[in-house]
């Protein structure tokens, strides 16, 4: 048996530097607490306002990516921010009214504490639900239940939290001055564990985001919890992590939505069994031609080809075999075509190649090299096929001349010897 040895040294160090960036910022923690700073309750009340916005944005961005890819955690997270960052704009509203009349307050906002805590368990729950039934299989119901889970979250947490015995105060000189705030701290660093341990199974930017954000929001609670008067360093520092951990979380949804669009508009334009430009993207991509011929002056080349026999091949090997058939035709067309040509499939068993800046003798040779590449594919059944050739604007000035020039020269060309390519008036055949 081979024992693999991991590097020696790698794992020490990896704890030195854990070990250091937290000793040091348990320094910079320290500092701040000891420091005399004092923020303006307005900026505060930005910095709070700033993180709802971009809750509620998160919230919007959630939706759209639980609609195309029906994912749960999408789905409880958009509620979540929602209600958190209507929390966390009613608070900020009254503390900065609250401050106008009391400069000097050791209260801790009972909202605050709410909101966070919400947040950081909905996180938790969001894990939960998806580990047990990762994807929504009916979208309707899924919201519904949604809503109930974060309205019995939110429920749950405002009772644990209005329902102290005394309302919670700040402990001015204590070792932690705020230790209700190790609460959600506690609960966000089970969050980390979890999204962290998750990414072993996905990739996502969403995924990679919620980890790095419930690691900032565990930030955000223990320096939180150094705070040992309103707007003091700590304080401002906390809502500043809270803000940067809603902002990761845009960032991730933002770019997740980003690819999604682009794979929407990649399937919208391609066909799935192939992988080539389907008939859509072939139409737009002569009309583009057809508009840049008409100011260059210069000439350009449709090839039609078809699988012959195909229905043969489905009767006697199956319809598999048939698909496997055409997906050898689309990667014979794709691997002998340019990268400035677009190959398509056109239909069932018909293809299409878009060759520009082509005149009639290199379309004749791109269709010698592509049935070239036909016949050196050694799998077996063997295929076939014949390509009809017609060239802008020799024979037509329309989509629909030149594809039907190109469809007749092809279907002539059908009845002629396959065992040979005949170079003719716009076609070849192999």
């Amino acid at each position: 048996m081979v024992v693999r040895n991991k590097p020696s040294g790698l794992l020490p160090l990896r704890s030195v530097l854990i070990g250091a960036a937290i000793a040091a910022y348990c320094v910079l923690l320290w500092c701040l607490r000891n420091s005399s700073y004092r923020a303006d309750p307005l900026l505060d009340a930005y910095l709070e306002m700033a993180g709802s916005l971009i809750a509620f944005t998160f919230a919007a961005n959630a939706m759209v990516r639980f609609r195309g890819t029906h994912d749960r955690i999408s789905l409880i997270l958009a509620f979540g921010f929602v209600l958190a960052g209507l929390i966390e704009a009613g608070t900020s509203m009254t503390f900065y009214r609250g401050m106008l009349v009391t400069p000097v307050s050791h209260d801790i906002s009972l909202g605050w504490l709410a909101g966070r805590t919400l947040l950081g368990v909905l996180l938790l729950a969001a894990l939960a639900v998806e580990s047990r039934i990762p994807v929504a299989r009916e979208p309707g119901k899924e919201m519904a239940g949604a809503t109930l889970i974060v309205g019995a979250v939110a429920y749950l947490t405002s009772v644990f939290y209005f329902m102290l015995p005394h309302a919670p105060q700040i402990h001015v000189g204590a070792v932690i001055p705020r230790p209700l705030d190790l609460l959600p701290a506690a609960i966000y660093i089970a969050a980390t564990i979890g999204y962290g341990r998750r990414l072993r199974r996905v990739s996502a930017q969403l995924d990679i985001a919620l980890f790095a954000a419930a690691g900032l929001n565990v930030l955000c609670h223990i320096t939180m919890s150094q705070s040992q008067r309103v707007l003091d360093a700590p304080y401002v520092l906390a809502h500043v992590w809270m803000v940067m951990s809603y902002v990761v979380v845009l960032g991730g949804t933002l770019l997740d939505n980003a690819q999604l669009f682009d794979q929407v508009s990649h399937w919208a334009a391609s066909d799935s069994l192939t992988g080539l430009a389907n008939h859509r993207r072939l139409i737009e991509v002569l009309e583009s031609e057809i508009q840049r011929s008409r100011r260059t002056g210069r000439s350009f080349a449709v090839l039609l080809f078809d699988l012959d026999e195909l229905k043969k091949i489905n009767d006697k090997h199956g319809h598999l075999t048939g698909s496997r058939a055409i997906k050898r035709m689309g990667a014979a067309l794709r691997d002998g075509s340019r990268t400035i040509d677009t190959p398509a499939r056109y239909g069932g068993d018909e293809f299409a190649l878009i060759l520009p800046e082509t005149g009639e003798p290199e379309a004749r040779k791109a269709a010698e090299r592509i049935c070239e590449r036909i016949a050196q594919d050694r799998q077996e059944p063997s295929i076939s096929a014949c390509v009809g050739v017609a060239v802008y604007p020799t024979q037509g000035t329309t989509i629909e001349q030149l594809l039907g020039a190109a469809d007749r020269a092809l279907y002539q060309m059908k009845d002629q010897d396959k065992k040979r390519i005949r170079l003719g008036h716009v076609a070849a055949c192999l």
